[in-house]
C-alpha cells in the first residue's frame, strides 16, 4: 500500500522536491511502524479510495446557520483536552509556531504603527471557532484585543478557565459561546482582523460564513484562514494516515467532502468583496511534531485576504465651493489591490 501512497505524491503536479521527500520519509516510517504493530498494510483499496473521493460533492446547508450540529458533537467530546499539548490537539499547539508569526508579521507589514513589546496593540481580532483559546491567547499576549467565539459551550468554559491563570490575558481576551451569524447584528464592521484557523472545513455553509466575515470586518480589515485542500493527497494523508493509522487527530474529525480547494475559497472571497493577498502551503511532520511552510498547497494552506475599502462619499455641489469639489474629485479614489506575495 505504500506504493499507492507514493503514487499520489508523485502524481501531484504542484509538489516540489523537498515536499515530496519529506512526505516520503513520513509515509515510509509510518508504514514500517504499522507493519510491526499489525503485520499488515492499510486495508483500503485504491478503487474504494477513489470512489469515496470523487462521488461525493461538498454539502451546502439550506439552514440559516453555518454551524454543523454534527461537528459540534465531535468537539463537545474533546472540550476538556484543548490544553493537553501531547494529546489530540498537539498539531494545533505546534501550528502556533508558524500561524502566529504569519498573522503578526502580515499585520505589521500593513501598518506603520509598532508598539514595542505589544506589536498588535490597538488591533481588535475576532477568533472564529476559537475552541479552547489556543490561538486567542498568543494573539492576546502580542497586545491585541481578542474576542473568541465558539458554538460549543464547553470549549468556551475551557478557554475562560485557562485565560484566568494570566491576569493580562483576562483583560485582553473575552470569550462568547456563539456562532458567527449570531454576532453579526451587534458587531457590524467592528473588527480589524478575523482569524478562522482550521474552521472552514467544519462549517455547514461556507458561502454564508464568508459573507458574515465580511459583515463584521471593518473596511480594509484582514481575514486569515488556515484549512485543508481537497486533493487525492489530502484524503490519503489527512484522513487515512492522520486519522486511521497514526492517530494524529481522532478518527472522524474530518470529512473529505468538506475540504476546500484554495481556488474555491478565493472565488468565494472575491465574490464577497475580498482581495486575496497571499496563499501559502503548510506541511505537518508528525515525526518531529512541527509545521513548516512549503510551496505546495496540496495538503494544508494559509490564506490572507483583505476586505475592500469603503467607497468614497459623494460631495454635494450645493454646499461646497467649486474649487473644493474639484479638489475632492481629484483626490478621491478606490482602494488599490496588492499583488500576491509569498509569506
Amino acid at each position: 500500500m505504500l506504493s499507492v501512497w507514493m503514487s499520489f505524491i508523485y502524481a501531484d503536479d504542484h509538489a516540489d522536491l523537498s515536499f515530496q521527500t519529506g512526505l516520503r520519509d513520513i509515509l515510509q516510517d509510518s508504514n514500517r511502524k504499522r507493519q510491526l504493530k499489525f503485520g499488515s498494510s492499510l486495508p483500503v483499496s485504491l478503487t474504494e479510495m477513489k470512489s469515496n473521493m470523487f462521488t461525493v460533492k461538498r454539502p451546502f446547508s439550506t439552514s440559516h446557520s453555518s454551524v454543523d450540529s454534527k461537528e459540534m458533537k465531535k468537539f463537545q467530546l474533546l472540550a476538556h483536552k484543548w490544553w493537553d499539548e501531547e494529546g489530540e490537539y498537539a498539531a494545533l499547539h505546534s501550528m502556533n509556531d508558524i500561524r502566529v508569526p504569519f498573522i503578526r508579521d502580515t499585520l505589521l507589514s500593513m501598518s506603520g504603527n509598532y508598539h514595542l513589546g505589544n506589536p498588535l496593540s490597538g488591533i481588535r481580532i475576532l477568533d472564529v471557532g476559537c475552541g479552547g483559546g489556543l490561538l486567542s491567547e498568543p494573539l492576546g499576549r502580542l497586545g491585541a484585543s481578542v474576542t473568541g467565539i465558539d458554538p460549543v459551550e464547553d470549549n468556551i468554559r475551557t478557554a475562560d478557565q485557562h485565560k484566568s491563570f494570566d491576569p493580562v490575558l483576562a483583560e485582553r481576551i473575552q470569550y462568547k459561546s456563539s456562532s458567527l451569524e449570531e454576532i453579526v447584528e451587534e458587531s457590524m464592521e467592528t473588527f480589524d482582523v478575523i482569524v478562522a484557523s482550521e474552521v472552514v472545513e467544519h462549517v455547514a455553509d461556507l458561502e454564508m460564513f464568508i459573507k458574515c466575515c465580511s459583515q463584521v470586518l471593518k473596511p480594509e480589515g484582514s481575514l486569515f484562514i488556515t484549512t485543508i485542500n481537497k486533493t487525492q493527497l489530502s484524503y490519503v494523508l489527512g484522513i487515512v494516515v492522520a486519522e486511521k493509522i497514526m492517530g494524529i487527530v481522532p478518527e472522524g474529525t474530518h470529512e473529505w467532502e468538506k475540504f476546500v480547494p484554495p481556488e474555491e475559497l478565493e472565488r468565494l472571497l472575491e465574490s464577497t468583496g475580498f482581495s486575496v493577498r497571499s496563499v501559502q502551503g503548510m506541511l505537518y511532520n508528525p515525526l518531529s511534531g512541527s509545521w513548516s511552510w512549503v510551496q505546495s498547497t496540496s495538503l494544508n494552506y494559509a490564506l490572507h485576504a483583505v476586505r475592500a475599502g469603503a467607497a468614497p462619499q459623494p460631495h454635494s455641489t450645493d454646499t461646497l465651493p467649486q474649487t473644493d469639489v474639484q479638489q475632492s474629485s481629484g483626490t478621491a479614489g478606490t482602494a488599490g489591490t496588492v499583488p500576491d506575495s509569498a509569506v
